[in-house]
């Protein structure tokens, strides 16, 4: 059994990795600003184990994400929010981002009523997201914060078993075991390098690296990466976005020619310190609870469209087991988003 004491302990050795993320990435110097954009963007985003490659993963660990967000347009913040940005990260063509999403973790076993020990326990997770950016050629670099609840004030009982009756699915039954309402704050940051290799008749082939990390009592973690891309207008966009945590390309983006297509495949390591969803409540000590793995690796790949000021991005992600015991392999979902301008 873990004692409250020994949890907080455990988030001491983290707590600043955010902000040490952003005073290294910050010192690397900027090149030239990016060409301007003055329409904000709006993106809807669905991540769901159902879309899955390998058979008999749905509806288990991960099982659901749903995200909102806006991103403005550039160099347009009040000037209380463009100081902030330029003394975080210096020069470069600025937007602030705003968000909100869900979160949705169950169990592999979800027709059991009981506590089934070493599976991963319930957990819905709401939380808003205020993120700045700032933008050079070849780098994008995002600090924020983002704050809400884990719990069931979160709603992802609510939301799972009512997708569940409405499309005639059966319900999951142990949702009253799930962990209990506790607040999330997260300071996060991180940056993408875009490194062009090639282009050669017409078709381009870049890399994005990327390095980022978050602190809080929802999951502190460091993270490194990279992206392989292949198509044209790859100067568009720095990748495609992903809910939190994983490689995350931001909903930003400026078309830089009629008809922007790539494909790409990446991957990722994590050094997971802490994970609430998996280590039980901040605060408790007596609830469902499993032990995590430190080291998470991910695979991705997929493909991304602009056209007509529309982005369609649809990633599919492979990850290595995040608790001990898992029993799902290499568990994987998909990720599909929508963005547009106005």
């Amino acid at each position: 059994m873990r004692s409250p004491t020994t949890r907080s302990k455990t988030l001491l050795p983290a707590a600043g990795l955010s902000l040490a993320v952003a005073s290294v990435l910050g010192a690397v110097p900027a090149v030239a600003a990016p060409l301007q954009d003055p329409y904000g963007t709006w993106t809807a985003q669905v991540e769901n184990d159902a879309v899955s490659t390998l058979k008999g993963t749905s509806d288990q660990y991960y099982t659901s994400g749903l995200r909102l967000g806006w991103t403005s347009g550039t160099d347009n913040q009040p000037p209380a929010i463009s100081n902030l940005n330029h003394l975080i990260w210096g020069d470069g063509m600025q937007r602030i981002a705003l968000g909100l999403q869900q979160s949705i973790f169950t169990p592999r076993d979800t027709q059991s009523r009981a506590i089934v020990p070493g599976d991963r326990p319930y957990a819905g997770v709401l939380l808003a997201t205020v993120n700045l950016l700032s933008d050079t050629d070849l780098s994008r670099s995002v600090a924020g914060i983002q704050a809400g609840v884990m719990g069931s004030y979160a709603g992802g009982y609510q939301v799972q078993n009512g997708f569940h009756s409405i499309i005639g699915d059966t319900p999951n039954l142990g949702w009253r075991h799930q962990l209990p309402n506790q607040p999330i704050l997260q300071i996060q940051a991180g940056r993408i390098w875009r490194l062009p290799l090639v282009t050669r008749y017409g078709i381009s082939a870049d890399v994005l690296p990327e390095a980022d990390g978050a602190a809080g009592d929802f999951r502190t973690y460091g993270q490194l990466g990279g992206t392989l891309r292949v198509g044209q207008g790859l100067d568009s966009d720095f990748g495609t976005p992903r809910i939190s945590p994983g490689m995350d390309g931001t909903d930003a983006y400026k078309a830089t020619r009629q008809f922007v297509w790539y494909g790409f495949a990446g991957a990722d390591g994590q050094a997971v310190a802490y994970d609430a969803t998996l280590q039980g409540s901040t605060f408790r000590d007596r609830e469902p609870h499993v032990s995590k793995v430190w080291d998470v690796g991910e695979f991705e790949a997929g493909a991304a469209l602009i056209f007509h000021g529309v982005r369609v991005s649809y990633t599919q992600t492979w990850q290595t087991q995040e608790f001990q015991h898992a029993k799902s392999g290499l568990f994987n979902f998909g990720s599909l988003a929508l963005s547009a301008k106005f």
